[in-house]
């Protein structure tokens, strides 16, 4: 029987795939354990410095496995990894639907890659299923309270071009190029130095809801940690790195 995900390193990116496209990539509890071996490997591999998330079979996740209805509650969620939080970033390639807690598992992710076609939405709202994986947190977070509640509340689909006019994706492709142009921001982000990268993201997240004193002391703090990156930068740019763009990579790197 097939690994319902998949690991794969990619040079310095980790795709992680969701692969039961029989089940339009819905998870069940061996999934769900499955996902959270994989992300915690992920951030054990030390050569795996982005990950990027997908679905098999052009869907990205239609959610909890209603059919198997087997999923428990535990310290990383009911979908095994969406109360825990990785030390590096992670972008969501989507394609096909990304709804119920498929869309909770994007919002998991830093960043998110889209298709054309893709299908975004709380359809749990249809089968009174409650958000229990984050989309009630994150989703306000992302879009703004009105706009959650308008899809926590009425289940609405919303096409990909409405979701990134939202601020829910990040960036919207043809069909079938989601995953190859995810893997390209997470190249881009692994080309930067990495523990600035890392110092960043984790002060964007913890001082996330802090009033804006207790946010620049998060700030100042996770700063003061990586002083001796940012002094080799500023000695590198002295040394004429960075003249004309030269020298310094820009992030953009190529397959």
């Amino acid at each position: 029987m097939a690994d319902p995900v998949t690991y794969e390193r990619d040079g310095p990116v980790a795709v992680v795939t969701i692969d039961r496209p029989e089940r339009r990539n819905a998870v069940d509890r061996e999934t769900a354990e499955a996902l959270a071996d994989a992300w915690e490997r992920f951030d054990a591999d030390d050569d795996a410095l982005v990950g990027v998330l997908t679905g098999a079979g052009g869907t990205f996740s239609a959610g909890a496995d209603l059919k198997a209805m087997d999923l428990e509650d535990g310290p990383g969620g009911w979908l095994g990894m969406t109360r825990t939080r990785v030390s590096k970033p992670t972008v969501a390639a989507i394609e096909g639907h990304c709804v119920a807690g498929g869309l909770e598992l994007a919002l998991w992710c830093d960043l998110r890659v889209a298709a054309d076609s893709a299908t975004f939405g709380c359809f749990e709202r249809r089968f009174g299923v409650p958000l229990v994986d984050g989309g009630t947190q994150r989703l306000p977070r992302v879009v703004g309270l009105g706009r959650a509640l308008e899809l926590i509340l009425t289940g609405r689909a919303l096409d990909a071009a409405t979701a990134a006019d939202w601020g829910l994706v990040n960036r919207v492709v043809e069909d079938g190029d989601a995953l190859d142009e995810a893997v390209t921001t997470a190249e881009t982000i692994a080309a930067f130095p990495q523990e600035t990268v890392r110092s960043d993201r984790a002060a964007v997240y913890d001082g996330v809801g802090v009033p804006l004193a207790q946010g620049l002391a998060v700030e100042g703090w996770h700063g003061s940690q990586v002083m001796d990156t940012a002094t080799e930068g500023a000695d590198r740019f002295a040394g004429g790195a960075g003249r004309g763009g030269e020298g310094v990579s820009d992030g953009r790197t190529r397959r």
